[in-house]
């Protein structure tokens, strides 16, 4: 857990293990009592997992790197989805804010890479993806969870392929589709459940199941209050290529990811109502249940080089804040 200086009425909390235990697909769950009661809008409890190659809180390790799941070698990696303009669907900075991807399949040989290569001697595309067992909120006076992929490079207006044959809701009288999409730096695929309300630190108290359920390069399923609520078919072909930003299909995220479970608060989420909100509050994951170098995916090495990045939050930017370059890169640069 990671307490820091208390400057106002609250102190949010995060529980994480990073580096010291990883997963690559398989089926997440934990079984969580919500804060407060859910009725009442203010607190954001979560419960989520990132790549290993980025530091949540620590922005020079997430600067390239988050939220990228990509494997391609092309505009996709470069910044901001443009190289001299184009496309116009991605120009003037009006689809995205992100840097590029720092550890992109473009690399050069030779550049500061983590691994592995491919068969052709290109780098495997590297990043700290990220997918939410859930983010808990309020709205019109109901308990919710939006369960969530967030994935770069972005689709042109973030609109993918979400039909029928890609994103399957199993009770669309408790889950809808996530009309929230994506923004600058993130594109996102998500849908919204309504939660058990009994199951909050001040309701009985009980626990409800959350989870998620990934298939390298081929699906991911979400879960709750123990029901399959969504499930997303990347290969089959939501994330698939983008024409208009001439982007390659996202896959699945392959990197080993590391959990954290946390409770805050944000206008920049929701609304708080101060007033309303019992405090102190806590929010109760009873348990969550799955060394952390893969060989396929290693990550200690990388980590371990440059590992102020990940120990300095005040670093937050890869180039400016902390003194290091990008690696040169095939598509941009020229190697």
């Amino acid at each position: 857990m990671v307490n820091w200086p208390v400057r106002s009425q609250c102190l949010s909390y995060t529980i994480k293990h990073r580096n010291k235990f990883c997963f690559t697909g398989g089926y997440l769950v934990s079984a969580v009592q919500l804060p407060g009661i859910n009725n009442i809008v203010g607190l954001w409890p979560a419960v989520w997992s990132m790549g290993n190659l980025g530091r949540a809180g620590y922005g020079a390790s997430l600067d390239g790197t988050w939220p990228y799941t990509y494997d391609s070698c092309d505009v996709g990696t470069a910044p901001n989805q443009t190289i001299d303009g184009l496309p116009a669907a991605a120009a003037d900075y009006t689809l995205s804010y992100l840097p590029g991807q720092r550890l992109s399949r473009c690399t050069c040989d030779g550049e500061s890479h983590p691994g592995p290569k491919h068969s052709d001697g290109t780098y495997v595309g590297r990043s700290a993806p990220e997918i939410d067992v859930f983010e808990a909120l309020v709205s019109d006076g109901t308990g919710q969870v939006s369960q969530s992929g967030q994935w770069a490079p972005f689709n042109a207006g973030f609109i993918w392929d979400n039909s029928t044959d890609n994103l399957i809701i199993a009770d669309s009288s408790v889950s809808t589709f996530n009309t929230y999409v994506g923004g600058l730096f993130q594109q996102a695929t998500s849908v919204v459940s309504e939660t058990n309300p009994d199951c909050y630190q001040l309701a009985s108290g009980c626990f409800a199941i959350y989870g998620f359920e990934t298939v390298s390069l081929i699906c991911f399923e979400g879960y709750a209050s123990d029901n399959a609520v969504t499930r997303l078919d990347n290969n089959a072909a939501g994330m698939r290529a983008d024409a208009a930003t001439e982007i390659s299909a996202r896959p699945v995220p392959q990197e080993p990811m590391y959990i954290m479970a946390n409770l805050g608060m944000s206008t920049n989420f929701g609304d708080v109502d101060l007033d309303h909100l019992t405090i102190p509050c806590s929010h109760d994951p009873d348990n969550i249940n799955i060394g952390c170098d893969p060989e396929d995916f290693p990550t200690a090495e990388y980590i371990a080089t440059y590992s102020e990045a990940y120990q300095n939050p005040n670093l937050t930017t890869w180039v400016d804040d902390y003194g290091q370059t990008i690696p040169k890169n095939s598509l941009v640069d020229g190697c």
